[in-house]
């Protein structure tokens, strides 16, 4: 009864075809919303949408049968007012509560949920992976990512959106590609055709172009897409796929494609992770390819960008990477890249597959990154999120130019600084800290000098959030050589998130990201820990919220 109230007072009619576990239902969309319940414990099931006898979408999902875990929604915008056949294979005891309505459940307590990271982005629902299609348009910042909009795990492979004026504060649209008889979407990036090589602009108005890979059992193929609204709604060439190389590498692993316009050559260049690492491939339309060149040695999600060395534009070098944050120093003449030294990482912990947003206008001049944090929420109905954007750039150290990565001064709005201290012990820099370890957000910015002592560090509640070894040059059991290789002291910017952690050394020298993790039964709460170890000098910022 209570199921029948609930749908009535959305206005909400179903008509069964069998009885309450029947295969399908039948429905005239009214509303901008439709709400799925979800349970971990069920079994998944095909579900599929038909309008007009025609399949509309087919997705996997673990139907509720019982009480739900959580829900999830489908944007139904595009489908007001016509009717669709909705039929699930599973257990369908949860085709009854499903139910339209212009929010989506849990709306009230949105971005406010217990275990909502408040300074790093997170999808309203589901699973994220990979950033994807990152790029700079008309004042605004596009985030693509790997997504399933249906479930807090990896499955339905499709790319989420969601833009920002100043990469702080994120609006997600609705979900941009999604899957087809080619296959899911898988990873790729996104460029503006100003000069329309493909033929997609329209009325003066160039495309954003997508070009990624799409998934299936048999093979990993490159496709494009387009779209004139500023990334709003997409349209596929029908001419899928423009890069088949399964037969090349006798293999499925190719994916991934980086593009950006190479304006020295007056043509488009392709990095695509193929088997053992990246070959870059080059082309003057988006659609016809050719392949220059393969660098062995990295796996998935590549970047390849150009950087001035310590702010010099007149000395400049390329970097390469992957999906795993090593990377090559080196040159690049359009079809292929030499490199000159590496591989090094700059960043290591929960981060995987980052990416760098094109087209920032030339007079900004910052190569910003993105990358994926691998981290849980527990409770919660999504699942990973993006850590902080960055700032890289390259600069000359000890051992060579190296990469560097700080927050982007945008992150600035969100930290106001309540407290400094010049000069403390570590029992007093403690004492200091006591009112801050509940914080469910902070950022603690601290140099410490082991005088004393070969190793040192800060704990929050027993988890190391900084273990300096001074003996074997580790941090957080990383090899990290200072610049001043005959330093006692360290540096580090700590931004601290309800389910995450970030660490910043030595100005960005390097940097690791965290799951945050208290021990069991632990209550000491900040501890800076080493023998007569000194606190330099320590900072505490309050945080606000990007939501």
């Amino acid at each position: 009864m209570k199921a029948k109230l609930a749908l009535q007072a959305f206005g909400l009619i179903f008509i069964l075809a069998q009885s309450v576990n029947a295969a399908d239902i039948t429905l005239k969309i009214t509303r901008k919303y439709l709400n799925l319940p979800v349970s971990q414990k069920q079994e998944r099931g095909v579900m599929k949408f038909e309008v007009s006898g025609k399949q509309e979408r087919s997705f996997k999902i673990r139907l509720a049968a019982n009480e739900p875990d959580y829900w999830v929604f489908c944007d139904m915008t595009a489908l007001q007012g016509q009717t669709v056949k909705i039929s699930y294979d599973g257990d369908a005891s949860g085709l009854s509560r499903i139910y339209e309505d212009d929010k989506i459940a849990g709306q009230d307590s949105l971005y406010q949920e217990k275990n909502r990271p408040q300074f790093h982005f997170t999808t309203k629902r589901g699973w994220i992976n990979d950033p994807n299609g990152m790029i700079f348009y008309e004042g605004e910042y596009h985030l693509f990512y790997q997504h399933n909009p249906y479930e807090k795990e990896w499955e339905n492979m499709s790319w989420g959106h969601a833009v920002s004026k100043d990469m702080i504060h994120w609006n997600e649209l609705a979900t941009a590609l999604s899957p087809d008889n080619l296959g899911t979407m898988f990873s790729g990036s996104a460029v503006i055709d100003y000069n329309n090589t493909a033929g997609f602009n329209k009325a003066g108005t160039p495309a954003m172009v997508a070009i990624y890979t799409a998934d299936n059992a048999d093979r990993q193929i490159q496709c494009v897409a387009y779209s004139l609204d500023k990334g709003r709604t997409w349209t596929k060439y029908d001419k899928n796929p423009v890069i088949d190389s399964k037969a090349k590498w006798n293999s499925k692993d190719t994916r991934d494609p980086r593009v950006f316009w190479y304006k020295p050559g007056n043509h488009w260049v392709m990095v695509l992770n193929e088997r053992d690492g990246h070959t870059v491939y080059t082309s003057k339309n988006l659609k016809d390819w050719n392949a220059e060149s393969h660098v062995t040695g990295f796996w998935e999600c590549p970047d390849l960008f150009e950087l001035p060395v310590d702010g010099d534009k007149n000395r400049t070098k390329w970097v390469m990477y992957g999906a795993s944050s090593t990377y090559m120093i080196g040159s690049f003449d359009g079809k292929t890249f030499k490199p000159e030294s590496g591989k090094y990482y700059y960043t290591t912990g929960s981060i995987y597959a980052a990416q760098t947003f094109t087209n920032i206008p030339e007079s900004d001049g910052r190569r910003i990154q993105m990358g994926w944090g691998r981290l849980q929420h527990p409770g919660m109905p999504f699942n990973g999120m993006m850590l902080m954007p960055t700032e890289l750039t390259l600069r000359t150290t000890k051992d060579g130019i190296r990469m560097f990565s700080t927050p982007v001064k945008e992150t600035n709005q969100l930290f106001n600084r309540i407290n400094r201290w010049p000069s403390l012990t570590a029992s007093d820099a403690n004492a200091k800290l006591k009112e801050f370890s509940n914080a469910d957000r902070l950022r603690i910015k601290a140099t410490i000098k082991l005088s004393h002592a070969t190793n040192a560090g800060l704990n929050l509640f027993g988890q190391r959030i900084l273990d300096y070894d001074l003996n074997f040059n580790l941090v957080n059991k990383v090899f990290y050589s200072p610049e001043n290789i005959t330093s006692t002291e360290i540096t580090a910017d700590i931004f601290i998130d309800r389910t995450s952690i970030e660490v910043f050394i030595d100005g960005g020298a390097y940097s690791y990201s965290m799951e945050r993790k208290m021990e069991p039964g632990n209550k000491e709460g900040f501890h800076f820990w080493g023998n007569g170890i000194d606190v330099k000098e320590l900072e505490v910022f309050q945080v606000g919220s990007a939501w």
